[in-house]
């Protein structure tokens, strides 16, 4: 039996597959958070929540990289510790070096700060020459607006240092790109009290649909798991509506978008991780959207291991120990999955998400999650605000998809607006 350090999580379904997943190869985990009660406020009701099945939980400044290594080598001194392991973007660099300084398994901190960057990203695949769109890094919004005359409207603007979409916005004009610089300057902090580096990030807009690679890299080969498709809305914002697995390709599509993404994952020198890495499908050929060195979010690793049986949080508990993981895969009885978002589009209080009973007893349900009745609602800027979330299979081909678009349907929010 082995030993992780747990160094922060997910509050959403990563903070429960990977206790499931070190919990059911045998091992243990210690948890190390800078606030247990950030996760206690969303346990699941009468229910403990997964990351208290712990074996020990450590308290620590986890936003102070420095501070931390030489508590968390005490802590190795007393507890002994097999591996390092997280499943937030915010602590992927730290996990990285708390790995380096201890001697053990896991990618290099240089190789998971660059992926974890977005403009560090751009540059180092801009220099391996693995295609990506055009880019401008700007200090200030003067820097933006005169880079984005050299590129040409339209553009995105993406801060370089946050996730889920959070203020990545289309922009057609000087006006609004000043609109979502100014949107962003007001977040300087984020969600874990880290703060933000003020630098934005304009790529070109590119055209095509959007595809990602999911990738487990261990002994210096990245081994391809599959492709997932994605779709997208809420324009100006780039919104996660909905994935398939596999992705409906042709097979010289799904090759070249294999091709571009180990390509990034080699440029940034990751190994020893399981990656998302995002292309999009252009007229032009594939372009890198952006890599992530730790599994899928949006529970598309649990879309895969439907499909596949192939389970994305255990290979990366086997790769945070030094371990070749589980890559094989076995018949599931199912031929495609997909999962479709409920993106609310009002602001106000929910009431109640009508045709909720027909969803459930529908052919093909793999999983229904609903927002309760009460909860505030606000009209969707990201990934953060969904009302719940569809999940199906389709035993005969691809048409999980359609399944899951025809039960969302169903579904109806009833927002009472704000007085």
């Amino acid at each position: 039996m082995a030993h992780l350090l747990m160094v922060e999580s997910w509050v959403g379904s990563m903070s429960r597959l990977l206790p499931r997943a070190i919990r059911e190869a045998g091992h243990a985990f210690t948890f190390l958070t800078r606030d247990l009660h950030h996760y206690l406020r969303a346990a699941p009701e009468a229910a403990a929540h997964p990351l208290l099945g712990a074996r020990h939980v450590l308290t620590a400044e986890t936003n102070d990289a420095e501070a931390l290594l030489p508590f968390v080598e005490r802590a190795h001194a007393a507890l002994r510790f097999d591996g390092v392991i997280t499943s937030c973007d915010y602590y992927l660099p730290t996990a990285a070096r708390i790995a380096g300084r201890l001697g053990l398994p896991g990618p290099t901190a240089e190789s998971v700060g660059s992926a974890c960057r977005k403009d560090l990203t751009r540059r180092v695949l801009a220099d391996a020459r693995v295609p990506g769109p055009r880019f401008a890094v700007c200090a200030s919004l003067a820097e933006a607006t005169d880079a984005a005359r050299g590129l040409g409207f339209p553009l995105v603007l993406k801060p370089v240092d946050l996730c889920a979409g959070m203020f990545v916005r289309r922009v057609d004009d000087e006006a609004a790109l000043a609109r979502a610089h100014r949107a962003l300057a007001g977040f300087p902090v984020n969600a874990r009290g880290q703060r933000r580096d003020p630098v934005v990030l304009l790529e070109e807009l590119l055209d095509g649909l959007e595809v990602s690679v999911e990738t487990v890299s261990y002994g210096g080969t990245a081994h391809v798991v599959g492709v997932t498709d994605k779709s997208v809305g809420g324009a100006p914002a780039f919104i996660e509506t909905g994935h398939m697995f596999p992705a409906a390709l042709a097979a010289a599509d799904a090759e070249a978008a294999v091709h571009t993404a180990c390509a990034a994952v080699q440029a940034l020198g990751l190994d020893e991780v399981v990656a998302h890495t995002e292309v999009k499908l252009t007229t032009d050929g594939p372009r890198v959207v952006e890599v992530n060195p730790r599994p899928a979010g949006n529970r598309i690793t649990e879309l895969v291991r439907h499909v596949t049986g192939v389970d994305l949080a255990a290979a990366a508990v086997d790769v945070a120990l030094g371990r070749a993981p589980d890559l094989e895969r076995r018949a599931t009885g199912l031929s495609s999955a997909a999962i479709g978002f409920l993106v609310p589009e009002t602001e106000g209080t929910l009431t109640q998400i009508a045709g909720a009973g027909q969803v459930r007893d529908a052919e093909g349900l793999l999983e229904l999650q609903l927002a309760e009745p009460g909860r505030a609602v606000r009209a969707a800027g990201s990934n953060n605000e969904y009302l719940g979330h569809v999940m199906a299979g389709d035993a005969d081909g691809p048409g999980a998809r359609d399944r899951v678009e025809a039960l969302l349907a169903v579904l109806g929010p009833q927002v009472e607006a704000a007085r």
